[in-house]
């Protein structure tokens, strides 16, 4: 791949979700892109597949959050994105928006290796990996405590699940911003169902599809009122 060929998905890709960033936001993109092709061929990061598809599933998904996110210019809460893989969304939001801070979590040595490497690569400040997990109940990971106002996640578990992990570093007036699939719904059935009690509120749906394959996605965001 080109940065030219990576560049036009790219473009094209946020002209159909109405995406507006600047040229060095792009220019990161493509270069985290490129960074991430070349450390696949080494180690596992993202399933093989076209590009486009590469583009849409990773990047373009990880960018539709900043539709929930406050505009540019705003002051930006902290962020952590918790199972972030190669980065997603967490870091795919801090090269496109370098403003919003920015904690990761992954638990893969190979990763965070990765990870790190893209930061330096793009230039980034006030962003952190930590390697380690978050568990149930548990304010640290990797012995350092968090305090998060803004949680998210791709592919962690499920609602429910994620709810309970998030619960002991979000704290009151915090959100958790769940992405999912089509089956949003019933995962919040489930979570209702059995966590009646829970200190998490339904927010609001951004239901939305992404660009080239039309797929549905739901950004569930949820609101900590207390326990």
């Amino acid at each position: 791949m080109t940065d030219t060929q990576g560049q036009k998905i790219l473009e094209e890709g946020l002209a159909a979700m109405s995406i507006i960033l600047n040229d060095m936001a792009r220019e990161r993109l493509v270069t985290y892109y490129g960074e991430l092709l070349r450390w696949s061929a080494k180690i596992n990061l993202v399933a093989k597949a076209p590009l486009r598809e590469i583009w849409e599933t990773h990047f373009l998904d990880s960018l539709s959050l900043l539709r929930v996110l406050p505009p540019q210019g705003e002051p930006q809460p902290l962020l952590l994105d918790i199972g972030t893989g190669a980065g997603f969304p967490g870091l795919a939001l801090k090269a496109a928006r370098p403003e919003l801070p920015v904690i990761l979590v992954e638990p893969r040595q190979k990763r965070v290796s990765f990870l790190r490497h893209v930061i330096r690569t793009l230039g980034l400040k006030d962003i952190e990996v930590i390697c380690g997990r978050l568990e149930k109940n548990s304010t640290e990971v990797d012995g350092q405590t968090l305090a998060v106002p803004l949680i998210t996640s791709r592919a962690f578990t499920n609602i429910g699940e994620f709810l309970l992990h998030t619960a002991a570093v979000n704290p009151v007036g915090g959100r958790v911003i769940c992405m999912k699939g089509p089956r949003a719904e019933q995962e919040i059935a489930a979570w209702r169902a059995e966590q009646p009690s829970s200190p998490y509120r339904l927010q609001e749906i951004v239901e939305l599809t992404l660009p080239f394959s039309g797929k549905v996605r739901n950004l569930v965001i949820f609101s900590k009122e207390g326990e």
